[in-house]
């Protein structure tokens, strides 16, 4: 079996493992990241019925400054936020109290750079990456045993432009996945047109070669997901209105492009920028928001080669859907939906990938990022 091979079988191994454990959870916490410009105070999170898709009331987890982008500790009760924090650029994390759902300060760092807006931890949960914006650079930084942040151990700041002359002068770093082995990051610069790619060394990262994936020219990549079991990835351009799809080399970290596809419907011709990208727990859809159209687009993954056929769309419930996030199990979708200030709850097909409405409403001042975690 090559090392490919053995990468795949491993993540498919461990997939249907998180598929069977999640499938025996009913109940869930999700917290839900803000802008706090307007009447938002910080982190709030609310209980999720997985097996009703109904959602308890939100309560303020912490008062924070603009925590825009969450994640979570693989195995300790951690989360970790993107932000601002008494005017400074910061990446903090919060030790989680699993019986009220309260967060309290862990410790925070400099972000390294302007901007922060999202962030990411290894499977094993020994390193964290965050992503500025602002300068289009990436700081690393070691975890400790208790899920502090250590200081950076690497920055990198990216270097180009992109035929966009109004968005595109510089780089901007938009988002930092590790990938399921955790040895390669890659970063989706929407600045330079490039999916930036790391490999691990240590407790840090250092620059792979090849040291990038192509995306479209001006269509400013800006989120990015790893296929849960097969050598496929998927980036959302915010500025084409896209997702390109990828062949994944976990031997070398090389991207290669298959296919690009639109996430809008041919008779749309209103202004539209795309924002979030996720793969279904099953490795059968992709999702990515719309906004603008206020939208989920839907594709179909074949399985056999990664590429993508469009599903159609469906609307969010509201305005400008930022971010949305799908419960472990794969049965529920939530759109976070930023400027109407709610959060939709909505029902996935399984046999076509296809969003039902529920019905189902949790009000949130500017929600912008979804997490579930285990209560």
């Amino acid at each position: 079996m090559t090392g490919r091979n053995l990468v795949s079988a491993l993540a498919l191994a461990g997939a249907l493992f998180a598929s069977a454990t999640f499938a025996q959870a009913e109940s869930w916490r999700v917290y839900v990241g803000t802008y706090t410009s307007g009447e938002s105070e910080g982190i709030y999170h609310f209980t999720f019925d997985a097996e009703t898709g109904k959602a308890g009331e939100p309560l303020l987890a912490v008062q924070t400054e603009n925590p825009n982008f969450l994640a979570l500790h693989p195995e300790l009760p951690v989360l970790y936020a993107a932000g601002r924090a008494q005017d400074k650029d910061v990446v903090t994390a919060f030790s989680i109290n699993r019986e009220t759902g309260a967060l309290t300060l862990l410790n925070e760092q400099p972000a390294g750079g302007s901007g922060p807006c999202h962030v990411a931890v290894t499977p094993d949960g020994k390193l964290a990456a965050v992503a500025n914006y602002g300068d289009g650079s990436v700081s690393v930084y070691p975890v400790g045993e208790d899920g502090a942040l250590g200081e950076s151990t690497a920055n990198f700041k990216h270097e180009g432009s992109g035929p966009d002359e109004r968005r595109q002068q510089g780089p901007h770093a938009h988002s930092v996945n590790f990938d399921p082995t955790g040895q390669y990051l890659v970063v989706a610069d929407l600045g330079i047109d490039k999916l930036m790619i790391y490999k691990r060394d240590g407790n840090t990262m250092v620059p792979n070669d090849p040291a990038f994936g192509e995306t479209p020219p001006g269509g400013g990549p800006r989120h990015f997901a790893f296929h849960p079991s097969q050598p496929y990835a998927y980036v959302v351009n915010e500025m084409g209105n896209t997702v390109t799809a990828y062949a994944w080399d976990a031997e070398t970290g090389a991207l290669d492009p298959l296919q690009t596809a639109g996430t809008l419907p041919t008779n749309f011709h209103g202004n539209n920028t795309t924002a979030h990208i996720e793969v279904h727990p099953g490795g059968g859809y992709v999702y990515a928001s719309n906004r603008g159209h206020d939208s989920i687009a839907i594709f179909a993954v074949d399985q056999e080669t990664g590429r993508i056929a469009a599903r159609g769309q469906k609307k969010s419930g509201g305005v400008r859907p930022r971010n949305f996030t799908q419960d472990p199990s794969g049965a529920w979708l939530l759109a976070a939906n930023q400027d109407t200030h709610d959060i939709h709850v909505m029902k996935i097909n399984p046999d076509s990938g296809a969003l039902g409405s529920t019905g189902e409403i949790v009000r949130v001042p500017s929600p912008v990022c979804l997490v579930f975690t285990k209560p």
